[in-house]
């Protein structure tokens, strides 16, 4: 790495440095007030929209073929309207917050409330599947609770993640807002500074590391990972197939699936399994009548990638399972350099086959078949708690709630698609081996402050009056009886 006088630096002295300058500043300039909070989201949404098009085409540079229109909704307006909502609210999340006492104390008139104080300095570890949003999003909770950020994009996006740190450097000083493209040395220093709070967006087996990292330095960590998230379509279907399969397919084929909430296999009754492989087929024809040369139909990453998918694609085939193509336009995608694959569903694989071991990330579909709810139930509490549950049924009845108390995932969306992440009143997050912690909102402002509880005691102080200090008496017991009762 270079400094601004042409002199070679070490990365992991400049990280420490950084962190330094940013803890410095904010010791010494205290938690910001709403006026300086507002001004820096003001700036964040300002390189956001000014920057759109750069940003979104540094986004197709690393893909390969990425939707110009989809990045723009997913990782230019969204994050924008996050902003906003913030900057709506922000000035009552920043209030004190009351809480109450015990009935004595307040008579003489005692007083709790919290105060959520800005943590200090956060370091945000992004992917490559969302590399804007998901690392914009978070720095808006962080920014809107007073913190100062460092950002380490993804390797796997260098045109984007050299544009964000060009565009960071020009919105931010350095000691509010800094980002560290790199590779994986880049990334293991990253993790292992001594942050006030860590986030971490990625798979599983990365987040092990990240948080083995952290936990040297005692960093409290924010893990939003992923998993297999099921859709379950009921026999009862108001909605009709056609539109539940319009839903499935406009969220799993969007990015090519590689999004950590997509529908990761999907349940239907036995008896609609072909009317669902029919709905879904007629579902991608509407939407991507070609594939190969369509600009909305995003690109797999990388080729290690691609022969992932394709790897578990063939075993399915292999093992015997029904492999179905769905290929509008019957293109051929042999010795395409575009590194495009077609919507595929896989009907019942069996268990140990690597589409049904694996989180997907990708255009491939497992359908399995049900008789009876409770197998569904029974299947998804086997498995790893999701990312995201969906359901297509009857809104409020008995069967959906059944679902929903029986089994656990971070989020539920009915009769859509991730719809819950996008509501910004709503916490987005995982459990258990899908994530750890929730952000969006007010649940983010929270996420990223200290609760800090403050206690004004009563003008007559209640331990002497009842004699509470020793030598400890009958008085004092007295007390105890009571407040045992």
């Amino acid at each position: 790495m270079i400094d601004a006088r042409g002199n070679e630096v070490d990365s992991a002295d400049r990280l420490r440095r950084t962190l330094e300058r940013q803890k410095a500043a904010q010791r010494a300039q205290g938690a910001p007030d709403l006026r300086t909070r507002i001004d820096r989201l003001e700036r964040l949404a300002s390189l956001l929209k000014e920057n759109e098009r750069a940003l979104c085409e540094s986004l197709r540079a690393d893909f390969g073929e990425r939707s110009i229109q989809n990045a723009a909704m997913t990782e230019i307006a969204y994050p924008v309207s996050a902003i906003r909502y913030a900057q709506k609210h922000l000035s009552v999340w920043m209030r004190d917050e009351r809480r109450k006492v015990a009935f004595l104390p307040s008579l003489f008139g005692a007083r709790a409330r919290i105060r959520y104080q800005p943590l200090g300095v956060v370091g945000v570890i992004a992917p490559w599947n969302f590399p804007v949003n998901l690392a914009v999003t978070p720095l808006t909770d962080i920014l809107a609770a007073g913190n100062r950020a460092m950002i380490k994009p993804s390797e796997f996006t260098p045109h984007n993640s050299a544009l964000l740190a060009e565009l960071v450097a020009r919105y931010f000083s350095e000691e509010e807002v800094a980002v560290f493209p790199g590779g994986l040395d880049i990334g293991a220093a990253f993790a292992a500074l001594p942050f006030d709070h860590l986030m971490f967006t990625g798979a599983g087996t990365i987040a092990r590391h990240v948080m083995r990292a952290a936990a040297e330095h005692l960093v409290p960590v924010t893990l939003e990972l992923g998993g297999k998230s099921p859709v379950i379509v009921s026999r009862e279907l108001p909605m009709g197939l056609d539109r539940a399969a319009a839903c499935i397919v406009d969220f799993k084929l969007s990015n090519a699936g590689q999004i950590c909430i997509a529908p990761d296999y999907l349940f239907v009754p036995e008896e609609r399994l072909r009317d669902t492989v029919e709905a879904l087929r007629a579902a991608v024809g509407r939407m991507y009548p070609r594939l190969l040369d369509n600009p909305d139909y995003t690109s797999i990453i990388n080729g290690r990638h691609l022969a992932r998918l394709q790897g578990y694609r063939d075993a399915a085939a292999a093992a015997g399972t029904e492999v179905i193509e769905l290929n509008p336009a019957n293109e051929s995608f042999r010795g395409s350099p575009a590194r495009k694959l077609p919507p595929t569903l896989v009907i019942n694989p069996a268990d140990d086959q690597p589409i049904m071991r694996e989180e997907i990330f990708g255009p491939l579909l497992p359908i399995r078949t049900y008789r009876d709810i409770d197998e569904v139930i029974d299947y998804i509490n086997g498995r790893d708690h999701p990312l995201a549950l969906y359901y297509f049924g009857r809104r409020g009845g008995p069967e959906l709630e059944r679902v929903i108390a029986r089994t656990q995932s971070g989020g539920v969306t009915v009769n859509d698609i991730a719809a819950h992440s996008g509501c910004e009143d709503l916490p987005f997050g995982g459990v258990g081996p899908s994530g750890m912690g929730a952000y969006h909102g007010y649940e983010g402002f929270k996420r990223f402050s200290h609760a800090r509880a403050v206690y004004v005691q009563s003008r007559i102080n209640l331990t002497d009056l009842f004699g509470m200090r020793p030598p400890f008496g009958k008085r004092y017991r007295s007390v105890i009886d009571r407040m045992m009762k």
